[in-house]
């Protein structure tokens, strides 16, 4: 068949003679139709494997694939299934598809515990081994395989940093009614914002990028967008909560400036959520944490998202269709794709890749 195969830093091939995966019992044999472009791709492609995410090298193995490189590209992706492998129930020839591709070991404290996302082991379909979405075919575990109804395959293929946010928002407790202030506008911020809008809540997001603060307001994702380079981002607070603070604060960029300002931001007994990837430790007041009583807790990916998500889609309590900012090829991956992204992160909310 043909794929998108992985060889390490700079080195993204088509192939067009990839084996055919094998059905086998719970599996489902699924044609993948759109792949999101990811911050993971281009660093696997700029910069090299992400370990121990990614299996590093030709003869290093990923702990839990056993997989090396090259692998298959592409972990965002919707598709359609093709076939049912024996003892797969709910799931027929034709219907159409999120795929989840985050697994762990199913034997640590954390995978017994529910939280595959926190394995030590953890593995992604795209990243890992065991196929990917920039292919003609997958075959993937059923439970990780979720009808998606009539919602757009383009669309579908971004529940996966969607379900980052719905994970964060839901592990938070935020309810209708809170005030939650969104630090960081790239797609996992916007979608958690809209994640936050589709619970009822009022959304408060500061981002620097003038393009994605004006499409968090065309999106209606948001009550109120800051420009934290030029607006006083407590003072616009004050004025939204009564002098009290937000609620809820959700750290989505994975920037050491912007927590700061969010534990500021928050009310007395305020709850922070961290979803952005911090590369290195950052200095924290722990004096405003004491005397405020403020709680932070992190949130890594998620787990058991799917399902949610999907239905608040399907509800309408969220529209995915703006997000998508352009359409590629997966023969242009790297040119339109990989490259073009890499010179335009702030003109894109989410390319998606067709296969």
């Amino acid at each position: 068949m043909k794929a998108l195969r992985y060889y390490g830093k700079g080195d993204v091939r088509m192939e067009t003679d990839v084996p055919d995966p094998e059905l086998g019992p719970g599996k489902v044999l699924v044609k993948p139709a759109f792949t999101g472009l990811c911050g993971s791709d281009l660093h696997l492609y700029f910069h090299g494997p992400i370990p121990p995410t990614s299996p590093v090298s030709e003869t290093e193995p990923h702990a839990l694939t056993g997989e090396t490189l090259p692998i298959v590209l592409g972990h965002e992706f919707s598709g359609t299934v093709v076939e049912v492998g024996e003892g797969v129930t709910g799931l027929k020839p034709g219907d159409p598809v999120a795929i989840d591709p985050v697994s762990g070991c199913g034997e640590c404290p954390a995978c017994k515990a529910g939280r595959y996302n926190a394995c030590g082991k953890m593995a992604c379909l795209g990243i890992s081994g065991g196929g990917g979405g920039l292919s003609e075919l997958i075959s993937v575990p059923a439970e990780k395989v979720h009808p998606i109804g009539d919602i757009p395959l383009d669309q579908a293929a971004m529940f996966d940093p969607l379900c980052v946010g719905y994970h964060g928002v839901t592990k938070s407790g935020i309810k209708a009614g809170d005030v939650a202030l969104v630090g960081g506008g790239g797609p996992v911020g916007l979608l958690t914002a809209a994640v936050l809008k589709g619970v009822g809540a009022t959304v408060i997001l500061t981002e620097l990028a003038a393009n994605r603060r004006e499409f968090a307001v065309n999106a209606k994702i948001a009550d109120r967008v800051v420009d934290p380079a030029n607006e006083d981002l407590q003072a616009i607070v004050a004025e939204m909560t009564g002098g009290q603070g937000v609620d809820f604060a959700y750290e989505c960029v994975g920037a050491a400036p912007v927590v700061e300002p969010l534990l500021n931001a928050l009310k007395i007994g305020g709850h922070m959520e961290i979803l952005g990837v911090h590369t290195a430790p950052v200095p924290m007041d722990l004096v405003t944490v004491l005397f405020k009583e403020l709680t932070i807790a992190g949130s890594v990916g998620y787990a058991n998202a799917f399902p949610g998500a999907i239905k608040m889609v399907q509800e309408g309590k969220i529209d995915l269709s703006p997000f998508i900012t352009a359409r590629v090829k997966a023969d242009n991956f790297v040119t339109d794709g990989l490259e073009y992204l890499e010179d335009h992160k702030d003109d894109q909310i989410k390319m998606v890749v067709q296969m």
